[in-house]
């Protein structure tokens, strides 16, 4: 009797946004991956008013009221992110293929004050909503039991050429043919998640 067909390993790489998220999934041998699926997440709730840009919705309230909606946004951004990801794991399971990673475009990683020095500054509320919806995409890999490869994107092509041992000029000669493969939407968005996740996937492989 004959077993059922081995999956294919996948891994998925997302690029956050406020409110949403560019997700591409690639599967197959690292050295030599394609892309396999690829989406827009919603990560905030619509009938949340605001909730695309909680802390500029915030900007001016008082503190403790800021600090429950910004709760309220968060645990829902959650909820939907992770709905979201488990989705696309179950989506292709059913085509074949096991997700075994999530790479995850990071910012800077600079620290954010209390919630007061926050809202008191402009640069600071972009700052802290960039980091609320790139934590909610690691959260959501993580709830789904997917190691996450967090890397931040302005050092995305030198990590991604030393683990794949692949030169930067090279990486993005295939990952804009990747692109002119599948066609439209491969903007800056699907480059970035597309190498993550091929990132994310090779990292699996030498677990």
């Amino acid at each position: 009797m004959s077993g059922r067909p081995k999956l294919i390993r996948a891994a998925l790489g997302v690029r956050a946004h406020s409110g949403w998220a560019a997700l591409v999934a690639m599967a197959g041998p690292p050295r030599k991956p394609a892309v396999v699926e690829r989406r827009r997440l919603q990560t905030a709730d619509a009938a949340i008013p605001g909730s695309k840009q909680p802390y500029h919705a915030a900007e001016g309230w008082e503190l403790k009221k800021a600090a429950q909606y910004l709760q309220g946004c968060t645990a829902r951004s959650r909820l939907l992110a992770r709905q979201a990801v488990r989705s696309v794991i179950n989506d292709l399971k059913r085509r074949g293929y096991e997700v075994v990673g999530c790479g995850v475009l990071l910012g800077s990683g600079r620290s954010l004050p209390a919630l007061a020095g926050i809202l008191a500054s402009h640069p600071l509320i972009h700052t802290a909503e960039g980091q609320l919806f790139r934590d909610v995409l690691v959260h959501a890999g993580q709830r789904c039991r997917l190691p996450v490869t967090g890397v931040k994107e302005r050092e995305l092509f030198p990590q991604a050429a030393a683990r794949l041992r692949l030169p930067v000029p090279k990486l993005q000669s295939r990952i804009a043919e990747m692109g002119r493969d599948l066609g439209p939407p491969w903007t800056q968005d699907q480059k970035l998640a597309a190498l993550a996740a091929w990132l994310a996937l090779a990292s699996a492989n030498k677990k």
